[in-house]
């Protein structure tokens, strides 16, 4: 099993901790302000999510009193049981939430595990799969201010899936993607409308960062022109 990994730091308030790819948990970023702070998705299981926390104790950050979804899949909501404080997800993301909890209550796990080897990873040795709704929600779009430090999620037509949340932080020039620059689970196409669409809301930020969640910080060029490649 791989071992915890250490917080990287974005910008003076925002940090991520990696994504690995052996059981495909995405980067798990935070937000400090000076009143509270914030995380962005919730990690693939209580495991993923206790070891973001090690990292954030290590560092000498307060954990997180609000986590914020960027979509429902798994990796980065199933371990919203574990996560300290409160959750936050758009409507749609809690939609889809409650069905694959009821999903798994009639079927069982083992249809969730066989979706990929990932999983099976994340869950090995009969570790439990929870599921939860989000405590808040949202439709359109909500903004928080943890302490001099605004943040605006919002939703956003992309390729990954049709309930994406993008993060921005205007104050830091940050943009929080989840995995919406992605292509549709499990064959990865992506729609070129979509792209663009995704493209063009990106291009109307004033933004220096871009993260996406299995991947390395980029440059707002860089993610524009990776979408834009897709859509011509």
């Amino acid at each position: 099993m791989a071992r915890d990994m250490t917080l990287n730091r974005l910008t003076e308030r925002i940090w991520f901790f990696p994504f690995e790819e052996e059981r495909d948990r995405p980067n798990l970023s935070y937000i400090r302000g000076d009143r509270w702070s914030l995380a962005v998705d919730a990690g693939h299981s209580a495991d993923h999510t206790a070891a973001f926390y090690r990292a954030l104790e290590a560092a000498n950050l307060p954990l997180p009193a609000l986590t914020v979804l960027t979509h429902w899949h798994w990796d980065h909501t199933f371990g919203m049981h574990a996560v300290h404080g409160l959750t936050l997800a758009n409507a749609r993301t809690n939609a889809r939430l409650l069905a694959f909890r009821e999903r798994l209550a009639r079927e069982g796990r083992e249809f969730f595990l066989a979706m990929h080897e990932t999983i099976r990873k994340e869950y090995a040795g009969n570790a439990p799969v929870v599921v939860t709704p989000a405590d808040m929600v949202f439709t359109g779009e909500i903004l928080l201010d943890a302490g001099n430090c605004p943040v605006r999620a919002f939703q956003a037509e992309a390729p990954h899936t049709d309930d994406s949340t993008l993060i921005y932080a205007p104050g830091e020039k940050v943009l929080l993607l989840g995995d919406a620059e992605g292509g549709v689970f499990p064959t990865w196409e992506k729609d070129p409308a979509l792209c663009k669409k995704l493209a063009d809301t990106i291009e109307g930020l004033d933004v220096d960062i871009c993260l996406e969640s299995h991947w390395t910080p980029d440059t707002k060029r860089g993610t524009i022109d990776n979408l834009l490649e897709i859509s011509q």
